[in-house]
């Protein structure tokens, strides 16, 4: 029996955007798919040896409600939606929805992006990272983590056209 395969590019760098491509490439890898994660354009900040540069960002994000991870039921069950106009020129608005998503994620026993990241290395999922954006960001190899390789288009057509399962997020 042939081994299934699954690609992903990643091209978010966010924080609530880190976590689809190590969960599902972790959870393939946990049920025995061949595994890599193609990282170009801003999802290269998934590679980064420093993931607190990791940040939500709400503005312009209908998807993303704002319940607070802390207080009373009837408090925690608010809606928090602010219009763009308000959450645009609030100052530091981006880093209270990333120490609340942060504080959700611990309440509700989620995996953090640093251990996630680990998961998929122990179980030998490849990383790579699109040399054209490393280049075209002015990144430097040393600027992440040890065990990624670093590759094109071609290096992932090479591996993707071969998938059993290929996602882009």
């Amino acid at each position: 029996m042939e081994t299934k395969k699954m690609a992903i590019i990643a091209t978010k760098g966010t924080l609530d955007w880190a976590y689809p491509p190590y969960i599902l490439a972790s959870t393939a890898a946990a049920l025995g798919y061949e595994t890599q994660i193609f990282f170009t354009f801003y999802g290269l900040q998934l590679l980064r040896k420093d993931l607190s540069v990791l940040k939500v960002s709400p503005l312009g994000n209908p998807g993303m409600p704002m319940k607070m991870p802390f207080g009373p039921k009837w408090f925690k069950d608010i809606n928090w939606n602010m219009p763009n106009a308000i959450q645009a020129i609030i100052p530091g608005y981006e880093s209270v929805a990333t120490a609340l998503m942060k504080q959700t994620i611990a309440n509700n026993g989620v995996a953090s992006i640093p251990d996630l990241r680990e998961m998929c290395q122990e179980a030998e999922v490849k990383f790579i990272a699109c040399q054209m954006t490393v280049e075209l960001f002015g990144f430097e190899h040393s600027d992440f983590i040890d065990g990624v390789e670093y590759g094109g288009a071609a290096t992932f057509f090479e591996f993707a056209g071969e998938t059993d399962i290929c996602l882009f997020i």
